[in-house]
């Protein structure tokens, strides 16, 4: 590919989210059949550039990856985690879900609950939903005022900051899927009794603020892509793309942070005497 990944997908200060094809494949596979193909090879790059990380941590690296994922419902925020948070080792995994607030959240700064959950050195954390509800469904449903949420903008931005400055890479992805999608899962979970525990009927009330919620994400991905955070549209009709594409983020970011195994600390010649002679003990 002449473009990576990430230069094809990060946001830009113009974006028009009504410009991206939520059904587009832009870079990669055209079908589901060599998309699979190319998963294996990035399941395997991810897998070996994950526990990297992850021993580097434990000869004192203090580096870590963060992915965001954000999406109306049903753009498969759970799918990813289990199809691409789940081709790697679980031991270097944080998986954090963010809900609505409980009443110990909300007695705190809205960060607060986001702070807890930041990756420690050597894990991929994901985050099912995060701190930008705040400036979503808080702005769409006037939960809080207008110039509160505004703000929340430069205390994303500079919080963002800081965690990058601790060696934590972000990736935030916004999962892009369009309205007659999103009816087709919901019709789909109606009708699988396997998946009925899925559907919440107030998914219908976000649905049908449909135009406000895709001004609050421009609005939100503007604002707050930076350098030290970007943002990634990822068209999500397809699942199989959307997953693809998810992978390959990381994959392309891990290989450029080169997560490197720590040296030896014992004379590996001696210990493998030692192994040797302990087989005629």
């Amino acid at each position: 590919m002449s473009k990576s990944v990430r230069g094809t997908f990060r946001v830009t200060k113009d974006l028009d989210l009504s410009m991206v094809d939520p059904r587009g494949r832009p870079t990669g596979p055209k079908d589901k059949a060599s998309a699979a193909e190319d998963m294996a090879e990035v399941a395997a790059r991810l897998d070996t550039l994950q526990e990297a990380l992850y021993a580097e941590a434990s000869g004192g690296g203090t580096r870590a990856v963060l992915l965001v994922l954000q999406g109306m419902d049903t753009s498969g925020k759970g799918g990813v985690i289990r199809h691409v948070a789940g081709l790697v080792n679980p031991q270097g995994l944080h998986i954090a879900s963010f809900k609505k607030p409980t009443d110990e959240e909300r007695q705190h700064d809205f960060l607060w609950r986001i702070r807890r959950q930041v990756p420690e050195p050597g894990r991929i954390g994901v985050f099912d939903r995060s701190h930008y509800e705040d400036v979503l469904i808080a702005r769409v449903d006037s939960l809080v005022p207008e110039v509160e949420w505004r703000a929340r903008y430069a205390q994303i931005n500079a919080f963002e900051a800081e965690i990058a400055a601790t060696g934590v890479t972000i990736v935030k992805c916004m999962l892009h899927i369009s309205p007659d999608e999103q009816a087709e899962r919901l019709l789909a979970r109606l009708d699988d009794p396997a998946k009925r525990w899925k559907y919440n009927p107030a998914d219908l009330d976000a649905r049908s603020k449909w135009p406000a919620y895709q001004e609050a994400y421009r609005d939100a991905l503007r604002e707050c892509s930076t350098d030290a955070a970007p943002w990634y549209v990822v068209p999500s009709d397809r699942k199989w793309y959307r997953n693809w594409v998810i992978a390959s983020l990381l994959a392309e970011t891990l290989a450029e942070l080169d997560p490197q195994f720590p040296e030896a600390t014992i004379d590996v010649d001696a210990e493998r005497a030692r192994v040797k002679a302990s087989l005629g003990a």
